[in-house]
């Protein structure tokens, strides 16, 4: 929604397609039990207008999806942004014509769930610039495993939750996976299943959200100082305002490791992985963080066997760090049930149930699959994306995606990508993350125009060069050490690259600026 409000102001003309039939992006399809977001460290991000963030109030720090969701409509209404977006649209594909120098793309009726859409044939439109806005979490990520279309009970996916609500009591549940999805549903679906059977592959490191009200004298405080926090986010790594952190973890005593980690958990959030500076880059440092983690599942589950399985064995923060409300706890309830997937795993899913190698099966009513996306190219692959002389971006990106600063591909003249591979993006406060690519694409629009020019296109060189960078960064930090879908490894097939930028908001924010500075440098404008 900012990048059609940004475009607008800048004069113009921009249509949005969106295959669902409202506003929210993430927060429309993500309507999973427990979704929440941090809204306390984003608060301060938006940027439609001072009259606004002055004016909405959120409720929680950790705000659930439907008042996430209200505020995404209240901007849309409020800013009238509806009359350019049109709904149950899915792009099919985008082809760039070499002689028009324009994209050709192919819009298709979205049939999700059998709604009434229009019927007819799909629509072609041309535009002189493609902005693709996908989301980094976009396309959910279904496991192959045997049997799975012949389970006669619901089945639902966290990322495309149904909008109707679903109440599992009286139910026998199967929840597969353990990511940041699960950890945040299972709490809620054990609340109402008779019983729930949570099918572990990887146990995930999740420290608590310590969510709650947020205080009229905290929101009052935040409202009269929005930009100075701006300021401030900016020149942090993630670009959200954490406690800034201690130098290192190796120059302190037991004791002091243990109050400071002991004070982030109290504290709650993102901000615990951030409590030294060499917490990503060095392994004993790490290995300080995560034994305190796993101290702390000893701690709060009963069963010691359950908390062995429920303790992650690589580098915290390697894989995605979860946020939870009562995670761990919900083991202790009795109708809770822990498989773990490495010594029993799924032969198959069966009619009535999951059926295991070397144990008996497990006959469910409802799975649930929390299975997690095809994240940052997923979505962007599975359109047909061609650029000169008709070359697939599936060819281009056939050894892991290749970008110019995670906004633009050589050989694909005119196309820019919100958060793509080779930006920092899910490293980030994701609001300002995007609200930095729309102005500089904006910008760049702009300068386009002024030139009356009419193409810009990433160059091989720059994009190899950058590209070198994004994966000699990517070697300085723990966090490339396993496998996680930072590089692509839960998807089977996938090329495996580290694809986000770890070099922080503050370097990646200036070096677009720089190259900008420099007549964009790296872009070949005709």
């Amino acid at each position: 929604m900012y990048m059609l409000h940004r475009l607008r102001k800048a004069g113009f003309t921009a249509k949005v397609f969106e295959a669902g039939t409202g506003v929210g992006g993430t927060w429309y399809w993500n309507r999973y039990p427990g979704a929440r977001c941090d809204v306390e460290s984003m608060s301060y991000s938006f940027q439609f207008s001072d009259d606004l963030q002055q004016e909405w109030n959120w409720s929680e720090r950790y705000s659930a999806q439907p008042e996430i969701l209200r505020y995404a409509n209240h901007v849309a209404d409020r800013f009238d942004l509806r009359r350019d977006i049109q709904f149950r649209t899915r792009v099919g594909a985008a082809h760039w014509v070499d002689d028009a120098n324009v994209w050709s793309i192919r819009l298709e009726p979205e049939r999700r769930n059998a709604e009434a859409v229009d019927k007819t044939v799909a629509e072609t439109v041309t535009a002189r610039f493609c902005i693709m806005a996908t989301g980094c979490l976009s396309t959910a990520n279904l496991p192959d495993i045997p049997g799975r279309d012949d389970f006669l009970g619901d089945t639902y996916h966290t990322g495309r939750w149904p909008h109707e609500d679903v109440d599992f009591s009286g139910q026998r549940v199967a929840v597969i996976g353990t990511g940041s999805s699960a950890i945040q549903s299972i709490p809620i679906i054990a609340e109402q299943a008779d019983l729930l059977t949570v099918f572990q592959r990887t146990a995930n490191y999740a420290v608590p959200a310590q969510n709650a009200a947020l205080e009229p004298d905290k929101v009052a405080a935040i409202k009269s100082n929005y930009a100075r926090f701006r300021a401030i986010a900016q020149t942090r790594i993630s670009c959200a305002v954490f406690d800034l952190p201690r130098p290192s973890a190796l120059l302190e005593t037991p004791d002091e490791r243990e109050a400071e980690f002991e004070r982030r958990w109290q504290m709650g959030g993102l901000g615990f992985i951030g409590a030294y500076e060499d917490l990503l880059r060095d392994e004993t440092a790490n290995g300080f963080a995560a034994d305190f983690v796993r101290g702390k599942i000893r701690e709060i589950v009963d069963d010691p066997e359950t908390a062995a399985l429920l303790s992650p064995t690589n580098v915290i923060g390697c894989k995605r760090l979860c946020v939870d409300t009562d995670y761990y706890r919900t083991f202790n309830r009795t109708n809770v049930r822990l498989v773990d997937l490495n010594v029993t795993p799924i032969r198959e899913i069966t009619a009535t149930g999951v059926a295991l190698v070397g144990a008996a099966p497990v006959d469910v009513d409802a799975i649930v699959f929390a299975t997690g996306f095809d994240a940052m190219t997923g979505t962007l692959l599975r359109m047909d994306i061609r650029g000169r002389n008709g070359t697939p971006l599936t060819d281009a990106w056939n050894g892991g995606p290749r970008t110019y600063l995670g906004l633009a591909v050589a050989g694909f003249p005119n196309l820019f990508v919100i958060t793509g591979p080779g930006s920092p993006s899910v490293f980030t406060n994701m609001i300002p993350a995007i609200e930095q690519h729309v102005d500089w694409i904006t910008d760049c629009l702009e300068n386009v125009r002024a030139k009356d020019k009419s193409v810009i296109e990433a160059e091989t060189p720059a994009q190899d060069a950058w590209v070198e960078h994004v994966n000699l960064t990517a070697d300085t930090s723990l966090r490339s050490t396993c496998s996680s879908w930072y590089i692509g490894a839960n998807v089977p097939g996938k090329p495996r690259v580290f694809m986000p930028y770890i070099g922080g908001y503050p370097a990646y924010a200036a070096r677009c600026e720089q190259v900008a500075q420099d007549g964009y440098d790296g872009f070949a404008v005709s």
